[in-house]
């Protein structure tokens, strides 16, 4: 009987081998090209599902007397494997869907995203997965679908949560899922156009206008496209061209305003909403102006979000957004016909844009609330050139938040899906560029050229359309290679004498020559300040600024960017001689410091009370973490957990330690790698040669560092110290092991985030563990190239390390004790993100300028939809987050504030008032109480400040210049 078993459980294995098979992104691909070439697709066959729960074939009806049912297709097994294992649908029957899970609240909403996810993919891949199953008949009732679309809508819709926390998600997926008998129009007209050009090189000029700035009187250019390539063109291909111009009319089809208010006609004929829709209806039934009805639009799709909740049926709720998606489509319709004469005009349309904008999602209402001020200019003759400027700022910054909150509501889902579907990505595009975001991001563009011609202020670059959305972040100047990277950046290896250009910086940049992002993360996070000190130039830019810099992709650019925000991008060959003298010797002046290892005290080999040692043994006992940090908790020691200092001795003691197997210790190990690299230089021997032997040579001493054998005494004496400094036994307590270098807060130089930080340990074999690998981190890839940038002795690198208790805060960050962004002691700056860890990573941090009175200016909202909790049992998780409110409170504002004072008075002081600078401050929140975890010398690069040729670049701009608002300027 057992060899039956195994025999038959070997069969069944034979013949279901993708129950067998692990679902690799390789394997999800094969499928999906296997899929593409099937009449049935994803599909297995036709069946009836019935009421009570049974399956009939697709002849035998349910039968009333059980309930009835409906006919649709059934999933492959491996289709449905793969939504058990994976968590991946493709092909998603509505009707055959639990509507909560769907929802799929407990997976951020992921299969519900995928579902529009993959009707994009349908859409511009000719129909995808589905190529062929499209047609087959009976597999999706579309009435069925509607239906339960609107089930769905009516359930979700009622729950007040979910409209405050999922608003864009809800009102954005009403495009996609079939509730009401109404397409994705915006999508089609995209993705038809996209496959006639690729078929029509000549149409491609053509496509690009009407991807990048659709407008009614498209439809005649493409007719008269196609009527002078007629004799080219083959009776099908005619009928696509046909069916384009069909899709665009129906599209372009005017929004007829006089019937929009029974849109909502189930409302209480006294609601707000009813009320103000039968208001706007009737007073600009025949108003064609677009100054008019713009503003009008965008203030009713406002009263809908802000109203929405007044009635608690989601029937009425979804005919609310029903009528607000069809007010953005007449705005969108129509605002291309509105061209600014005066300065206000152009004023008054961002801001009708940027409401609008608002009103759908892009921006959360208390974002709005935040940045509206800045926006609304109404009164007066004159404004400020300084005021204006800030109004621009403001309103770029609409389009990046509202950017922002696209890629981080789908950008789980798309950047699973782009593993083995790289088409996936182009789905950020798509809603991008069917929303108002597209008008306002040219509105914008049309203004900022129109004042910098009027003040003579101008970015240079070469090949954009709309140089005004581009964005000096880091003072510098460069010339290499352009590297255009799209996509995920994570893990790819750069070279440290180009430029590059992301969609999103990789977490572990590598020096490189120069760097501009379209999602720049935040402005203090590590990889931000690391380019600062070493006067790397970093621009913020949009979407469509990265799309035309492809131009350059591979060639030799010249880029600088000025301490104003000015910045150049244009080709080598078009340098001016001042820009090539700038490389006259090949490489810029590069100002190098030198560690002071003369003061370093090596022979303490114990641990030691963070609580005893000051700001005055940084560099000395232990790097400034441990020694600040040991201040503060002497100066605030409300502020600042118990600690534990590791200091340089004891890794020097260890390092001493002779090798297992080898006849050196590790210190001659390490340094025998120096003096060979030394050899080498001496013997001319290229730089990139000698750079590799170290890396692998340090490769290997990692590995030694890694194993190498703890010291009984130090151990003991560890034990004993979490006993009475940490208040529990080792194994109990849940930590933070921080490096701590010599090299790291020097006044010239930032080591940020360059070696390790174990999170969270508890175990104690993952606490000793821990010492090592921090111990070992210094001579990474990443740290080494770092400071051998600006280092002259990086041989003389010692880690120290920082034992802290867990705080699990609510939210942390960064706290620079300036202004920054404008280079002004008058505010000081904060970025802070949820969860611990915050801003430092390089996560979208909720950024504010805080003035004298403690009031923040906000710069901009978090955008990272993850936060990392410290459980109690060690390590991190990651949890959902959302960001219907803010992070920091207005309290938190001002306790904020109250301490940069604090700081300033007092850190200077601790180091005998050699340092006058700013500080930029790792702190947290939790229960509303503030955590001090790191203090250091805010470091800017002064070489690249103080260049020049960099001043140069910036107009002299009187701020104070005083341009009229109502002037006529159009040129």
């Amino acid at each position: 009987m057992k060899n039956i078993t195994l025999l038959l459980f070997a069969v069944l294995l034979l013949s279901t081998p993708a129950l067998a098979q692990e679902f690799t992104n390789d394997r999800i691909a094969a499928m999906i090209e296997e899929y593409r070439d099937l009449d049935r697709g994803p599909y297995k066959r036709i069946e009836w599902f019935c009421a009570d729960g049974t399956r009939r074939d697709s002849k035998d009806p349910c039968p009333d007397a059980i309930g009835g049912g409906i006919q649709h297709a059934s999933y492959k097994t491996e289709v449905e494997q793969l939504a058990k294992r994976n968590h991946i649908y493709f092909g998603e029957i509505l009707a055959a869907a639990d509507l909560w899970s769907f929802w799929d609240g407990d997976n951020d909403h992921s299969r519900l995203k995928q579902y529009q996810l993959n009707n994009y993919l349908v859409a511009a891949d000719n129909g995808w997965i589905q190529e062929k199953s499209r047609f087959y008949r009976g597999a999706k009732q579309i009435e069925d679908e509607e239906e339960w679309g609107r089930k769905f809508y009516y359930t979700v819709l009622g729950d007040n949560d979910l409209i405050d926390r999922d608003f864009f998600l809800l009102r954005e997926s009403l495009r996609d899922l079939p509730h009401d008998g109404d397409t994705n129009l915006a999508q089609e007209v995209r993705s038809i156009s996209k496959t006639l050009a690729e078929k029509h090189p000549k149409f491609m000029d053509l496509r690009i206008k009407i991807h990048g700035n659709p407008e009614a009187k498209d439809i005649a250019s493409t007719r008269e496209w196609v009527k002078e390539h007629n004799d080219e063109l083959s009776f099908k291909e005619r009928e696509e061209f046909e069916k384009l111009i069909d899709v665009m009319q129906e599209f372009f089809v005017p929004v007829p305003v006089a019937g929009l208010e029974k849109m909502v006609a189930d409302w209480d004929k006294d609601s707000y909403i009813r009320q103000q829709a039968i208001l706007f209806s009737s007073t600009y039934t025949n108003d064609t102006e677009p100054s008019i009805l713009v503003p009008a639009a965008a203030g009713l799709m406002c009263d809908i979000r802000n109203n929405i909740k007044d009635d608690k049926r989601g029937t009425r709720r979804t005919s609310a957004l029903e009528l607000s998606l069809r007010l953005e489509e007449l705005i969108f319709q129509t605002v291309p016909n509105w061209e600014p004469n005066t300065l206000q005009e152009h004023l008054d349309k961002i801001y009708a844009i940027s409401e609008a904008l608002a009103a759908g999602g892009y921006v959360e209402q208390w974002e709005w609330d935040a940045v509206e001020p800045r926006l609304f200019i109404t009164e007066g003759e004159t404004i400020k050139t300084s005021k204006l400027l800030d109004f621009i700022a403001a309103a770029r910054s609409q389009v990046e938040w509202g950017t922002g909150m696209v890629n981080a509501i789908y950008g789980d889902v798309v950047e699973e899906y782009v593993q083995f579907e790289p088409l996936a990505y182009g789905f950020y595009d798509d809603r991008i560029r069917s929303s108002l975001l597209l008008p306002l991001g040219d509105a914008i563009g049309d203004l900022g050229g129109l004042v910098s011609r009027q003040i003579g202020l101008t970015s240079q670059v070469e090949k954009i359309s709309n140089p005004s959305t581009v964005r000096g972040l880091n003072a510098g100047y460069a010339k290499g290679k352009l590297v255009v990277v799209e996509g995920n950046a994570e893990g790819m290896t750069v070279d440290p004498n180009k430029i590059y250009i992301f969609d999103r910086p990789p977490s572990d940049l590598k020096p490189v020559a120069g760097i501009a992002t379209v999602s720049e993360g935040n402005l203090v996070s590590h990889v931000q300040l690391l380019a600062r000190n070493l006067g790397i130039p970093n621009a913020a830019i949009s979407t469509d600024n990265l799309a035309d810099l492809k131009a350059f992709n591979g060639k030799e650019i010249f880029y600088a960017v000025s301490g104003r925000g000015t910045v150049v991008i244009k080709s080598a060959e078009e340098m001016s001689e001042t820009e090539k003298a700038l490389f006259s010797n090949n490489k810029k002046e590069k100002k190098t410091i030198r560690i002071p290892e003369g003061k370093l005290k090596l022979d303490g080999t114990m641990p030691l009370d963070m609580s005893k040692v000051s700001s005055a043994d940084s560099g000395i006992l232990s790097g400034p973490k441990a020694a600040n940090l040991g201040q503060l908790k002497q100066l605030f020691p409300e502020h600042v957990v118990n600690g534990i200092v590791i200091p340089f001795g004891v890794f020097k003691d260890h390092m001493n330690q002779q090798i297992p197997g080898q006849d050196q210790t590790y210190w001659q190990y390490l340094t025998q790698i120096f003096n060979t690299a030394k050899s080498m230089r001496e013997a001319k021997v290229d730089e990139a040669e000698v750079i590799k032997y170290q890396l692998a040579e340090f490769t290997k001493l990692r590995a030694e560092i890694n194993r190498m054998p703890m010291k009984p005494a130090f151990i003991g004496q560890l034990e004993s110290d979490f006993k009475t400094i940490l208040n529990g036994k080792i194994g109990t307590v849940p930590v933070f092991l921080r490096s701590d270098t010599n090299m790291e807060d020097l006044e010239e130089f930032t080591g940020a985030g360059l070696n390790l930080t174990v999170f969270n340990a508890v175990e104690r074999d993952k606490i000793i563990q821990g010492i090592r690998d921090v111990w070992a981190s210094p001579y990474t890839e990443r740290s080494f190239k770092w400071r051998q940038a600006y280092l002259e002795n990086p041989e003389n690198v010692y880690p120290s390390i920082l034992i802290i208790p867990t705080v699990d805060v609510d939210y942390s960050g960064v706290l620079i004790t300036k202004d920054f962004i404008n280079n002004s002691d008058d505010r000081v700056t904060v970025a802070m993100s949820r969860g611990a860890g915050g801003a430092v990573d390089g996560q979208s941090a909720e950024t504010y300028l805080i003035d004298n009175d403690g009031m923040g200016q906000l710069i901009s909202p978090a955008r990272e939809n993850k936060q990392r909790k410290l459980p109690v049992t060690g390590g991190s998780i990651m949890e959902h987050a959302d960001f219907n409110s803010s992070i920091l409170t207005p309290e938190n504002l001002k306790t904020i504030k109250r301490f940069a004072e604090e700081a300033h008075k007092t850190m200077p002081g601790s180091k005998n008032g050699s340092y006058t600078g700013a500080w930029d401050i790792e702190l947290g929140f939790k229960d509303g109480k503030l955590y001090l975890f790191q203090i250091r010398p805010f470091v800017e690069n002064n070489q690249a400040k103080n260049s020049e040729y960099l001043s140069s670049i910036d107009s002299d701009v009187n701020l104070n210049t005083e341009l009229y608002l109502n002037k006529n300027i159009r040129n």
